[in-house]
């Protein structure tokens, strides 16, 4: 790359992005489609894919082509590109034929930065005939787990494009996912004949995910709304295993006095277009919907992502939940799940043709369901089944941070459990066992005599829910396993369980007998009013200019304004997000406002020290300071400024995480010397930090050269 067309990257990531700096991969994929190479990339959802292709295709001559299943993403897309001054359009079913003709035009004249199209329209040769007239700086397969059969979302339509390098032999194709095992990876590059490519697969754990899972209690309503009241003023995503419950709990939520809507494919295309664009312009806080509303959500601030069901597949579930906090904020991630839940999703697996696919989907479906059971870290289980290996999150799981729970010995039960499998030759599955259990008068049971086992009726005394539970933990710790129609089969560790000779603890949480969710009422600080100030601001400018309102300003950045409240077009520019193009479109509309509360609250202000959040980073930090480490060690440990963590340490003494002894602790092996301390503070009293930094310098020079 030349150096002046490296200095121009670094210079559009600023003015038109408003970054100061590449985010993890971002700039290694930059380079190579720069290069002229294929790239295949996997970046969790919020890693920043789209400014991975946007960005090089400012410092290249021609269009750059898009791929992508969704209209709804493309559309998204498409504004948010314009919002930037950046030519781009869309060829789709959703816009008349003399659109597309006319979109085509100005693709044939060299207009259009970006084209973007649905994987159908290489199907036809006379598109494709159009794209080789027109000089296309590479193309751009967006959700490319879809070219996989091995992959969650295969869509046939994604196979055509394996036409692209028979076509275009010397393009570079760029695949991007957010979802692919090894083996789906490999099956990628090898369906699009990727030539040499480049891979990038970035760590799948997302830090800004805070994740807990639950049995759900009747229909889960009020544990949702016990979850709402706790994370007010969010906005966020319900999914739901029907469309007649996403139709309730919408309903039930309105009366519960939340912004929420239903969405599904029940609905006609207009009521479907009106509450997803509700939802991007902010007129509604929440959607409840079944995976209908699935790929295509690029709206970066969502906060918050409940299931009230069990998702049929990890890679559904790692996608739906990604769809929170794109923007890198904290969000949060809570799922409701019933033994019920997996029964349905067998039936569904069940029905389908492929055989093959039976067996992958069931294999799927029953790690998801270890996964609700399990007492290991999610985050850690997400990531290995990505075969991606992490240390535990310690903070960001309901597992890693619930602390003591007391624990149940079951192992009684667990031996009468065992040995009803055992009686009834391992040939049958957890419901028929239960069924003996329990003493049902089930047929099978009786056709095939289990009515006259020594265990019949010996667990009458527990809900069927305690015994899922025990069975749980028992395949849980691979005591059992599961055989041909999923038969249970008892393993050595079974059998010593069996015979006495080891327990069985469950966590009384896993059981049931968890306390009671408590309801927490909150009222809005004064922190978050003034963010409210301009978040409603921007809503109002999103509504004006019609498009969606994150593309306006990120949550992030709307906190920082509300934070430092700039009052002049240098101190905008120097928050993240804010570019000169969105500067000289919204710049002075959000300074006026924050000209005007800082009239209107200056008093307060002034007296006001606000308090940060106690956000991951702030936590790690903790965690090492528990372990013993040093201010030094932990620096060193974390790759991380001595003032940073100085800085951490603050925010936790005032979260009153560490005493008033411990900061003064930590502190004293840093003290300088008086000498040392004497020259700092007479530098202080120089005119401004820049002739500071200068003697500072100076001053490190000299002792070098000493």
């Amino acid at each position: 790359m030349l150096p002046s067309q490296m200095n121009k990257k670094y210079q559009i990531l600023k003015d038109i992005f408003g970054h100061d700096k590449f985010r993890s991969f971002q700039e290694e994929v930059v380079d190579c489609i720069l290069a002229n190479q294929d790239v295949l990339t996997i970046l969790p959802t919020g890693g920043g894919k789209s400014l991975c292709y946007q960005l090089p295709t400012l410092l290249m001559s021609g269009t750059t082509v898009v791929i992508s299943p969704l209209i709804a993403l493309m559309q998204d897309q498409i504004k948010a590109l314009n919002d930037l001054n950046i030519s781009a359009e869309m060829i789709s079913s959703a816009t008349s034929n003399d659109e597309n003709s006319f979109t085509l035009q100005k693709l044939l004249n060299g207009e259009l930065k970006f084209i973007y199209v649905a994987p159908e329209r290489f199907s036809s040769n006379e598109f494709v005939g159009v794209l080789q007239r027109i000089n296309i700086n590479y193309f751009v397969i967006d959700e490319a787990h879809c070219v996989s059969a091995w992959g969650h979302e295969f869509r046939a339509e994604y196979r055509n494009l394996d036409r692209l390098k028979r076509f275009f032999p010397n393009t570079a194709i760029c695949a991007f996912t957010a979802t692919a095992t090894k083996k789906v990876e490999a099956d990628i590059s090898q369906s699009l004949n990727l030539q040499n490519p480049r891979h990038f697969r970035a760590k799948t754990v997302r830090d800004n995910l805070d994740i807990k899972v639950e049995p759900r209690i009747a229909n889960g309503k009020t544990q949702i709304l016990n979850f709402l009241k706790t994370h007010k003023g969010l906005c966020g995503i319900i999914y739901t295993f029907t469309r007649k419950e996403a139709e309730s709990t919408a309903e039930f939520l309105s009366e519960s006095g939340y912004s929420a809507k239903a969405y599904h494919a029940g609905l006609s295309n207009d009521r479907k277009n009106e509450v997803f664009s509700d939802f991007v312009y902010e007129k509604i806080d929440i959607v409840v919907a079944t995976i209908a509303f699935g790929m295509g959500i690029d709206k970066s601030n969502i906060r918050f992502v409940i299931h009230t069901s069990l998702p049929k597949t990890l890679e559904n579930y790692y996608q739906e939940i990604g769809r929170a906090g794109r923007d890198g904020e904290m969000s949060y991630v809570y799922m409701l799940y019933s033994k019920s839940d997996e029964v349905k999703r067998k039936i569904q697996i069940e029905e389908a043709i492929d055989d093959g696919y039976k067996q992958t989907g069931l294999d799927k479906l029953e790690f998801m369901y270890r996964y609700c059971v399990s007492n290991n870290c999610r985050h850690k289980m997400i990531a290995g089944y990505f075969e991606d290996e992490i240390e535990t999150c310690k903070t960001l799981c309901d597992n890693c941070t619930k602390g003591e729970v007391a624990q149940v010995d079951m192992s009684v039960d667990a031996q009468k459990l065992l040995s009803a499998i055992y009686r009834s030759e391992q040939r049958f599955g957890l419901n028929h066992i239960i069924d003996i259990l329990r003493g049902s008068k089930n047929q099978k049971l009786l056709e095939f005599g289990h009515d006259k086992l020594s265990v019949y009726n010996l667990g009458a005394d527990k809900s069927k829910n305690e015994w899922i539970a025990i069975a749980d933990k028992l395949i849980d710790i691979q005591a059992l396993t599961l055989g041909e129609f999923r038969a249970l089969k008892i393993s050595s560790l079974g059998l010593e369980i069996l015979k006495g000779k080891e327990k069985l603890l469950i966590d009384s949480d896993k059981l049931g007998i968890a306390s009671k969710i408590q309801e927490e009422e909150t009222e809005l600080s004064f922190d978050e009013l003034i963010y409210e100030r301009f978040r409603t601001l921007r809503r109002e400018i999103a509504l004006e200019n019609e498009v969606p309102a994150y593309v306006i300003f990120g949550d992030k950045t709307l906190k920082e304004f509300a934070l430092k409240l700039p009052i002049t077009k240098e101190q905008m520019l120097d928050i993240n997000g804010v570019g000169l193009v969105k500067y000289e479109k919204y710049g002075e509309t959000f300074l006026n406002l924050s000209k005007e509360i800082k009239e209107e609250f200056s008093e307060k202000l002034e007296n006001k020290e606000p308090l940060k959040k106690l956000t991951k980073t702030y936590l790690e930090t903790f965690e090492l300071l528990n372990d013993g480490k040093s201010v030094e060690e932990i620096a060193q440990i974390r790759d991380l400024g001595l003032t940073s963590v100085l800085g951490h340490i603050s925010v936790l003494f005032e979260h009153e995480k560490i005493s008033k002894e411990k900061k003064e602790e930590l502190l004293k092996p840093l003290e300088i010397p008086q000498n040392i301390a004497n020259w700092i503070e007479e530098g202080l009293k120089l005119d401004s930090f820049k002739e500071l930094r200068q003697h500072l310098y100076l001053y490190e020079y000299l002792s070098k050269e000493s």
